[in-house]
Formats: structure tokens, sequence, C-alpha cells
């Protein structure tokens, strides 16, 4: 399974908290996977097609057990999807309005009679607990989230704008900031970084996935500071090499023009040794005089000499 998958079967074996959760976690649910079908004599059914069996089965028992509901449930073979079967829930005309109402879709009128409002169900995401049960809905209903070896991706793609808005306030409102952009005309909320993603997974209650989060997250940060060091071990060797080169070159045309001899001796001596040992860091130079000279006594003796070369040769071409 992806780690998109696992998370989402994570979050389905949750328990449910309290009604008000349910209620507005079906809410998230009904705007990412729902849908009405219209009949004769304004009858109403509320339909959720999902391809998740656990994801049906959740559907199911919020319906059943916390709102007593009576859902039918069937399958279909979707051929736009490969011929993959998918649930179907259905609550009937009997029942929906009064879960329409509770979905403040319907609401009554002057007669006191339930009357379709909006096609979308209007939650109430006033509580912290809510905030989690309304995240956690919209991702299960039209989330996924990459692999995090790979990149950092968490995305919900919204039917439109006001559940793109709704999902980004919630978000927001649980520190998080979200971003949003249109994909082939669809709303779509994404946190494209590890902190907020793993802020995400703590709200929606997704702990195992978040561990596994945060250890491909050390280890990627580890592996990240390995291949600094390395890199950087490697450019200090190369620039160390460079000037190295520059050394034994400026030495050499001392020596032709002039004579290492006219050098004071201090200079005389490191510029010998540098002859002897082209490769050798500035540190390994001072080992290989006797007594022992120190890092610093080296450079500031090369330091001395590369003027030596600069003031005699400066104005030359030294090729």
């Amino acid at each position: 399974m992806s780690f998109s998958s696992d998370t989402k079967a994570e979050l389905i074996r949750l328990p449910f908290e309290r009604d008000c959760c349910i209620l507005t976690e079906l809410s998230a649910l009904t705007q990412t996977t729902g849908s009405l079908s219209f009949h004769g004599g304004g009858r109403i059914s509320v339909s959720w097609q999902v391809e998740n069996a656990a994801l049906a089965r959740r559907i199911f028992r919020m319906l059943k057990d916390g709102l007593g509901f009576a859902p039918s449930l069937h399958f279909v073979q979707v051929a736009r999807l490969g011929g993959r079967r998918t649930c179907v829930l259905t609550v009937e005309e009997a029942e929906a309005p009064r879960l329409l109402t509770l979905l403040r879709m319907m609401e009554p009128d002057e007669n006191g009679s339930p009357v379709l409002k909006r096609t979308l169900p209007r939650p109430q995401v006033t509580r912290a607990c809510c905030r989690r049960a309304y995240l956690r809905g919209a991702f299960l209903g039209a989330g996924a989230i990459s692999n995090p070896d790979k990149c950092y991706r968490l995305e919900i793609a919204a039917r439109d704008e006001a559940l793109c808005g709704l999902a980004e306030k919630q978000f927001a409102r649980c520190g998080i900031a979200a971003d949003h952009y249109i994909r082939r005309g669809i709303p779509v909320i994404s946190l494209t970084d590890a902190q907020s993603i793993a802020d995400a997974l703590t709200v929606m209650g997704a702990t195992q996935s978040l561990m596994k989060l945060e250890n491909i997250r050390i280890t990627r940060q580890m592996r990240g500071a390995a291949n600094r060091a390395a890199n950087c071990d490697e450019h200090n060797t190369e620039r160390q090499l460079t000037a190295a080169q520059q050394q034994v070159e400026a030495i050499k045309l001392l020596a032709i023009h002039r004579g290492l001899f006219t050098l004071p001796p201090a200079l005389r001596e490191i510029a010998e040794l540098r002859l002897e040992h082209p490769d050798a860091s500035l540190e390994e130079l001072g080992q290989f005089r006797d007594p022992p000279l120190s890092k610093s006594g080296v450079s500031g003796r090369m330091r001395r000499l590369m003027r030596e070369a600069e003031e005699e040769f400066g104005t030359r071409d030294p090729g």
C-alpha cells in the first residue's frame, strides 16, 4: 500500500468522538463524495460513492450507529475508472429530508415543511474537535499525500471554491498555512512542507503516519547533512589543491628568476617543503618540519612567500 493509502486506513479506523464530530465529518464527506438525486414529487435521496470499501463502512456506521439512519449499500462498475467497483451508499427519500436538515441543506418553510436551500452541506465548525473531524473527512473524501521519501505534499481536491475556502480556513485556525491553486478547473488545497504536513496529520489523528513521516524526515535530514558535508569536504579539497598548485608555480618562478637562496631562511624552508610535497595541506606541511610548525605559522610564511612572488612577477604573465 502507498503512504497515502496507509494514512487513510489509519484515519478510517479511528473511533468516533462526539455526535457533533460525526455530523461534521459526514458533512465533509458529503461535500467531497456525496450527491443528490431528485425524484418525482419533490422527493430527494442522498448518495455517497467511494472506491474504498473501508471508507464506505465508516460512512455506513456514521449514518446508522451515529445518526440513526438506515442506508442501503450496493456496488457499481465504473467504466471510466478501468472497470473498478465502487461502493454506493444511499439514504432514500423517506429519510433524506431529516438528514439534509441535519446537514443544513434543508430548512423549514413557513408551513414547517423542509425545503432544499443548498446542494452542499453547510457544517458548523466551531469546536476544535469538529475542526479535526472536518479536515479528516475532507482528506478521506478527496485527499492524497505523497510518499515523504520522494517529496512533501498533501492535497485535497475540492469540488468548488466554497469547500476550498472552508478547508483552508480550518487549516489556518489550526495554525497551518495552506496554499491553493486550480488544476484542470478544480480547486486544490496544498501543503508542501514537512512541518505543515506533520501538523495536519496530528490534527487529523494519524499518529502512526506522523511517526513514519518524522522517521523519514530525520533520515532525509541526516542524509542531506552528510551529503553537504561530503560536498564541502570535496570543495575544500579542490580549493586546497588549487591553492597548492598556485604556490608551487610561484615558487618555481622565484627559483628560476631569483634563486631560492635569495629568500629569508624561514621562507626558503617553507618553499622547499612545498616543492617536495605539492599536494600536502598547510597543516601537513607544518608536520614535515622539525620541529613541527603550526598551520597558522605555515600560513603566515606562505602568505609572505606569495607576496614576494607577486612583487616580483605581478606584472608578468606566469605562463
